[in-house]
């Protein structure tokens, strides 16, 4: 046992050095609170140990909100994308989603960088063994080396570090991703104070040398011609530079075949994996087991920087023994004579079951105490991102004794993916997906900053200079909006051409701009041809001002569904609450209720095991005791 010192004081320890922890000391750290990040290795900073990508679909939409709130992602990926698309334009814009492939090392020398020269905030290579309390809160941590530092609240973030050890075939290595250490210490600790763990796991696919590619027998994939930044600060100019291809090839019988007389030997079905893996992110020997009708399966090849050889083999995560891997690796176009720079693995990893957390990323039971990213059962780095920025900005809500910052379902993905992890939980690995946003119509990648950024302004986030040209954006889009509802067209030859042309129906009188740009073969760049006073605007006003026009009629449903929705919401649940005393609940609703300590009737009613005649209690129960009162 290691002697114990102080050794120094802060406000804010955040334990890890990934995504959700990056976010988290940074968000501390810029309302001006002392804060310290503990990395086991101060290499693995905002590393991407899987996927050389920010974004996709519904991830997109984190960033851009993680960017609208003041968080550094978005500007990270566009320092150091190679390339970019917008994915999903073929749908409607409430599921277009942005997606950028990174260049790996620089995303995570820029992201040191950024935090190295942050104002109140320190890094530092330790791990945390031990949380400490007094009187049940939190006031501090101890590192392994005995060394005590005192704070005011503590962030974990230990991504899949947490008594991480990684396996393909026969093959066990205690160690997390990317051959990195892990974290052994915590999880004793975790329990002894009542916090209760899962077991999770995730995987990665091989890297390849990119020289031993045949990538003529591949798809080449491009990225946009038009740039489109993930921050709302940058412009498509500014960050515009040369984009690097991507591949698509494919696997195939021959490939299924070796997985299928192989699977004995992975851990995955062998049964020396104890963790859950994610639904949504099969490895290549779960797809081919539960998809056995499918001929092949795409398969992405992604460069993982400007100044490597390296490639990520997108879709070909795997835990079989490396012989097989290379074999089955070997049968795919292009990848034929290809040579492994690393294996793939899986890892498992310890987090946390994460309804044992407020909406605020609190643990109830650990005043003081927040928990982000992959250590609440979430996968991805966006969505870890995300949670540490929120976990930042409420441990500091928490130092200064003010409300927590809690975005709701219908304000924000963030909202969703936080509201689901806590008020439902996860047995698996959690990603987020657009079909889990009930209001996505509402929730647009593109209007995150309208959504978001006065919250970002009040928690002192987004600088004067910020929110001051968000105001006159939102100014630009007021005003445009309003001349396309009183611009009148007259039906004159050339606009009667124009409509032809369009296959759209003719006009026989005057007929309002914005009634013309709702007809949906017609765009706010097709009508600029018949509408010859159109002011020269930024393009994210224009698209601003269409989209609110052409979805006009959707949007007003949405919000009127939100409304209803926010009543529930609104109606506040005391956290002292005796659900012993209110007659009518049923046992398993009384047991829900006093575990999860729901804050609202809206949080209540999506708690598993509380009915719809359980939540009509509790809405008679409040109104008498409002009466009594």
């Amino acid at each position: 046992m290691m002697p114990e010192y102080v050794a120094e004081k802060f406000d804010v320890v955040v334990i890890g050095g990934g995504h959700a922890g990056c976010e988290a000391a940074l968000a501390a750290a810029r309302r001006g609170y002392e804060t310290i990040l503990f990395s086991v290795q101060l290499d693995s900073i905002a590393m991407m140990p899987c996927n050389p990508s920010i974004g996709g679909s519904s991830k997109g939409h984190l960033v851009r909100e993680i960017d609208a709130l003041g968080g550094e992602m978005g500007k990270n990926i566009d320092k150091t994308y190679i390339q970019t698309k917008m994915l999903n334009t073929g749908k409607g814009s409430a599921v277009y989603s942005l997606r950028a492939q990174a260049d790996k090392n620089r995303y995570k020398e820029e992201m040191k960088k950024t935090l190295e020269e942050t104002e109140h905030l320190v890094i530092r290579q330790d791990e945390v063994v031990k949380i400490l309390t007094e009187g049940g809160k939190t006031t501090g941590v101890q590192t392994r080396s005995g060394a005590i530092y005192p704070a005011k609240a503590v962030i974990i973030a230990t991504g899949t570090y947490l008594k991480a050890r990684c396996l393909y075939g026969e093959t066990i290595i205690h160690s997390g991703p990317n051959g990195m250490m892990s974290a052994d210490g915590l999880s004793q600790c975790l329990r002894e104070l009542g916090i209760r763990l899962f077991r999770f796991k995730t995987g990665t696919p091989a890297r390849v040398d990119g020289k031993t590619i045949d990538f003529s027998k591949m798809q080449i994939q491009h990225g946009d011609e038009k740039i489109v930044p993930f921050s709302f600060e940058n412009r498509a100019e500014d960050i515009w530079r040369e984009q690097v291809p991507c591949y698509l090839t494919y696997t195939n019988e021959q490939t299924h075949e070796i997985i299928r007389q192989n699977l004995h030997r992975s851990p995955l079905f062998s049964g020396v994996i104890e963790g859950t893996g994610p639904r949504y992110c099969p490895s290549i020997e779960d797809k081919v087991v539960r998809f056995a009708d499918k001929q092949r399966h795409q398969i992405f090849v992604e460069p993982e920087g400007e100044s490597t050889h390296e490639m990520y083999i997108q879709g070909m995560s795997s835990s079989l023994p490396e012989d097989v891997q290379i074999a089955l690796y070997h049968t795919v176009p292009g990848l034929e004579h290809c040579r492994f720079t690393r294996t793939a693995y899986a890892i498992e990893y310890d987090c946390v079951d994460a309804t044992q957390l407020k909406l605020s990323l609190e643990f109830r039971d650990v005043p003081g105490l927040f928990g982000a990213g992959q250590f609440n059962g979430s996968s991805g780095y966006e969505e870890a991102a995300a949670q540490g920025l929120i976990a930042g900005i409420n441990a500091v809500q928490y130092i200064r004794g003010e409300e927590p910052l809690i975005l709701d379902r219908s304000e924000a993905y963030i909202g969703v993916l936080i509201d689901d992890l806590v008020t439902k939980g996860s047995k698996e690995p959690y990603r987020m997906m657009t079909s889990r946003a009930e209001y996505r119509l509402l929730l647009r990648q593109d209007n995150a900053d309208e959504r978001l950024t006065p919250k970002g302004y009040a928690v002192g986030l987004i600088s004067e200079e910020r929110y001051q040209r968000f105001l006159q954006k939102m100014e630009a889009v007021a005003k445009e909006k309003k001349r396309i509802e009183e611009t009148i067209i007259a039906p004159r030859a050339e606009v009667l051409d124009f409509l032809q042309e369009h296959h759209s129906s003719p006009i026989k009188t005057g007929t309002r701009l914005s009634d013309l740009l709702k007809r949906p073969e017609l765009t706010y760049e097709d009508l600029a041809l018949i509408d010859p006073n159109r002011p020269t605007l930024p393009a994210e006003v224009q698209e601003q001002a269409a989209i609110q026009i052409k979805y006009e009629g959707y949007i007003r449903q949405q919000k009127q569904q939100v409304e209803q929705f926010q009543k529930l919401e609104k109606r506040r649940l005391p956290e002292d609450m005796d659900y012993d005393d209110v007659k009518g609940l049923r046992l398993e609703a009384i047991q829900k209720l006093k575990e999860r300590r729901p804050a609202s009737i809206g949080h209540a009613s999506r708690i598993a095991g509380v009915s719809p005649a359980d939540i009509s209690v509790l809405l008679i129960y409040l109104e008498q005791r409002k009466g009594a009162k």
